[in-house]
């Protein structure tokens, strides 16, 4: 045990508390419209970021903004080991940046109002390299050279998944405790894309997809099969609580609940941990994470009028 990991515990267990909790959020999707969720956002710490008078897209953008700046602020805190723990769990962001990028070149719809990049700072892995990029072939070059070491994927949509298999590989390798996460999500990306989106894995994503969930069932999948049930036996047995309860694709959210409301567990239990060491900083950073997202659905709820069927489906969900 080394006095810098205790500093970071003790950070990241103090910046654990810097969450409205989903009793706040349930609070803040009963907002009878997005100006007073805005106000009530106000005296939380995702004042960091979020402002009255922001659209919706601006307001959840800025949510993540605050995660973020919370996420960099533990990683100044963290030993050096410690710092990839938070560069892996900020990758997301780099993620978002990368598909905002992609969406404004030559033969791609270009979003009307792209959001702007994520202030990554310490906690970037490749966004330096590839923010300069002018061209969907100049991004494949350099993410096959970057730490990601993804190859083959050459279309916007491969980079796409390309990118968040990586990440989840990635993530696998580097931190145990989220590894059961890693490849739960993997296998949610990928049954959607396959079965409600209705795209084939080319030959790299297959293959990453293989690295991240097994050849079993990658080959599972390949077969397109009526339910997701069938598919659950071929994964990994950590991952397979994610599709418990989904039938059919359609049921997919089904399986985003039980992803979020798992990470946000075994963050709590990790954050309850004694030891000095990294399973407490995962905790923090998994908590402030689910937070976020609950924040973020809480303020679709309020923009939609905070009652009736919208806040019947936030309770469903969140």
């Amino acid at each position: 045990m080394s006095t810098s990991w205790v500093a970071a515990v003790v950070r990241a267990k103090s910046l654990s508390r810097r969450r409205l909790g989903a009793g706040g959020a349930r609070s803040l999707a009963t907002a009878p419209g997005l100006g007073p969720a805005l106000a009530a956002l106000a005296s939380t710490p995702y004042a960091h970021d979020v402002r009255s008078g922001q659209g919706l897209d601006e307001a959840q953008y800025a949510v993540g903004a605050s995660l973020l700046w919370n996420m960099r602020v533990l990683a100044g805190w963290l030993p050096r080991q410690g710092v990839e723990v938070a560069r892996l769990f900020a990758a997301g962001f780099e993620m978002a940046n990368l598909d905002e990028h992609l969406s404004t070149m030559p033969a791609t719809a270009a979003p009307q109002h792209p959001d702007p990049p994520y202030s990554l700072g310490m906690l970037d892995t490749s966004w330096s390299r590839l923010s300069p990029t002018t061209t969907i072939a100049a991004v494949a070059d350099v993410l096959e050279t970057s730490p990601w070491r993804v190859r083959g994927c050459r279309t916007p949509w491969e980079i796409h998944l390309g990118t968040r298999l990586a990440w989840a590989d990635a993530v696998i390798a580097a931190i145990p405790e989220a590894a059961g996460w890693a490849r739960a999500g993997a296998a949610l990306m990928v049954v959607r894309e396959v079965l409600l989106e209705e795209r084939r894995l080319t030959e790299p994503l297959a293959l990453r997809a293989s690295y991240v969930l097994g050849p079993a069932f990658v080959d599972a999948l390949s077969g397109r099969p009526g339910e997701v049930t069938r598919l659950r036996a071929d994964l990994p047995a950590g991952a397979r609580w994610v599709l418990d309860g989904v039938g059919e694709a359609r049921d997919l959210w089904c399986g985003e609940r039980a992803w979020w409301h798992r990470v946000e567990q075994d963050g709590f239990a990790f954050l309850r941990s004694s030891t000095f060491d990294r399973r407490p900083v995962v905790g923090a950073l998994a908590v402030l994470a689910a937070d976020a997202w609950r924040v973020r659905a809480a303020l679709g709820t309020a923009a939609r009028g905070g009652s009736g069927s919208a806040l019947e489906a936030f309770d469903g969900v969140a």
